[in-house]
């Protein structure tokens, strides 16, 4: 099992803290963490794209002119796509980009995640942030004595009101609850900072 240091928030040793090897030693595995990936950055899509078809565009239903008769071309509308400010053809449409991975991927990739994070040392297990208020001059000067790098992510049980107001103005940190953490948010950030109730938490959860 992997035994991590446990540190305050001053960058100190306070204690160790044992964790699950199926869950912060696992075999990293590639596949998953590329579909989980792809699956969060997916539901992220708005596909909120539209374009109009002749049914939907303004113009009067009105046949231009008589059939035959003219010597030009046959046309029954003005809302016709080969007219400018026709209607659309097989344009874009509202949609859902959105799909699910079965459970056992999901965890499988947060595994993943976690051990390469361990792994390539980019995960460091905090005692408590417990902050004596939510400047966020404070949360800054803390974060740098725990030399977490630009990109954080910080990851907490529960509500933590200081910690929430300390850092939700700072570029590149992110803080969010375990049941929140996606492999995505632990490979789009450096370093990871997590508090022992949550790595604990997680040891739990995600043990076989």
């Amino acid at each position: 099992m992997p035994v991590l240091d446990v540190v305050d928030l001053n960058n100190q040793k306070v204690s160790e803290v044992e964790l699950a090897d199926e869950v912060f030693g696992a075999e990293v595995n590639d596949s998953l963490l590329y579909e989980a990936v792809r699956q969060f950055q997916a539901g992220q899509h708005a596909g909120t794209h539209k374009t109009k078809t002749r049914s939907e565009v303004a113009g009067s239903g009105k046949k231009l002119w008589k059939q035959k008769g003219t010597g030009r071309a046959r046309m029954g509308s003005v809302r016709s796509p080969l007219w400018r400010h026709g209607g659309t053809v097989h344009g874009p449409v509202t949609r859902d980009y959105s799909y699910k991975l079965p459970k056992k991927m999901v965890q499988g990739a947060l595994r993943s995640a976690l051990s390469a994070k361990v792994r390539d040392g980019e995960l460091k297990v905090v005692q408590a942030f417990n902050f004596s208020d939510h400047k966020t001059k404070s949360a800054m000067n803390t974060l740098a004595a725990l030399e977490a790098g630009r990109t954080v992510l910080v990851v907490d049980n529960g509500e933590n009101r200081n910690l929430a107001l300390g850092i939700r103005n700072l570029k590149g940190v992110t803080l969010l609850p375990t049941r929140e953490v996606n492999p995505y948010h632990l490979l789009g950030h450096k370093s990871v900072l997590i508090s022992e109730a949550a790595a604990r938490k997680f040891s739990e959860a995600l043990a076989k």
